[in-house]
């Protein structure tokens, strides 16, 4: 028989305090919303010892190597099997419901499944926190500047209140009312535009510039930001809520200028025409990547804004909602051994 171990994981949107989880702000806040569908991965076992398949979804790509191996072709991927590799040979296919680069957290996520599959098919008991920490220290094992927010939202799901001492992350749930819950599921649409993120250098400078300067106001804001919106969650008020997720990304724009897009700027345009009540540039922002967009409250109105962000060239609006849950393990066995 053969073992086969589907682990699925939610992406994450709406980061606000995103950018204070990181090893130069010290001290962070962020209050993210998990959403489906993310990514999924799938392994399968063979009977006896030998090399790894990787099978990427997204580009078609098949390779094999073994585990300890130098990075190849996705050291990420490579690094996480190496982390917890299976005894025998196995196949290992990754997918994602969202576009590569969309700046959800995406490869945090994969990783996050891809570990939670691999300690499955090892019999080891990891749970949500282990396996976020497990899959922060594969990406920064790689010499790779990451936060830790992605890897919590995709391991706990839901809406997250996390309290950063980096790399340390204390999350708490944000408890959110049934019909409040039902108004984010209606109001709040992702934009991808157009392009995957593709602003390393562009970070690095901004990074550059906060580790040699003074980060605390801008990180204070962030921060600040970040409680606004677990508390408009709380107790229900999504026009506060609206307004923390502008903040963020104003915020944000202040950092540097180029951090926000002429896409996203486009899509605001749009959407502030429509009634929209907040917006957010997902992730670390830069070109390319996505903007979540909290509309208005009238059905009719919300009907609007769908059309006319549906409508604009060079962009597209993802089919993505809210979730509370996070990273899933199914195993079972098929054919015969």
């Amino acid at each position: 028989m053969t073992m086969v171990v589907t682990t699925t994981a939610p992406v994450r949107i709406a980061d606000i305090g995103g950018w204070t989880d990181t090893w130069f702000a010290g001290e962070g806040r962020v209050c993210s919303v998990a959403v489906s569908p993310g990514v999924r991965v799938e392994l399968r076992l063979a009977d006896a010892p030998g090399p790894i398949t990787l099978e990427i979804g997204s580009t078609g790509e098949r390779y094999s190597f073994l585990a300890g191996d130098e990075p190849g072709r996705h050291p990420l991927l490579e690094a996480a099997v190496a982390t917890l590799p299976p005894r025998p040979a196995a196949t290992i296919e990754v997918g994602a419901d969202v576009p590569p680069g969309s700046g959800l957290g995406t490869s945090a996520a994969v990783v996050v499944a891809l570990l939670a599959a691999l300690a499955a098919a090892s019999d080891i008991d990891l749970g949500p926190d282990e396996l976020a920490a497990m899959a922060h220290g594969v990406e920064t094992g790689l010499g790779r500047q990451s936060g830790v927010q992605d890897q919590w939202a995709a391991a706990w799901g839901g809406a997250n209140d996390l309290t950063v001492r980096y790399p340390n992350v204390v999350r708490r749930a944000i408890t959110v009312d049934d019909d409040v819950a039902a108004e984010l599921s209606r109001r709040l649409i992702t934009v991808y535009l157009g392009q995957p993120h593709s602003s390393s250098t562009l970070h690095e400078q901004v990074i550059t510039g906060l580790a040699t300067n003074d980060p605390g106001p801008c990180m204070r804001r962030l921060r600040e930001a970040a409680a606004c919106g677990i508390g408009a969650l709380v107790i229900g008020d999504l026009g506060q809520y609206g307004d923390a997720l502008i903040d963020h990304h104003e915020t944000v724009r202040a950092l540097h200028p180029a951090l926000i897009s002429k896409a996203a700027d486009a899509v605001v345009a749009v959407a502030t025409g429509c009634g929209a009540v907040g917006w957010k540039a997902n992730g670390a922002g830069g070109d390319g990547g996505s903007i979540t967009v909290l509309g208005p409250a009238y059905e009719l109105a919300m009907s609007t804004l769908r059309d006319a962000l549906g409508a604009m060239s060079g962009v597209r609006v993802l089919d993505l909602v809210p979730t509370n849950r996070g990273v899933t393990t199914s195993v079972h066995r098929v054919g015969a051994g």
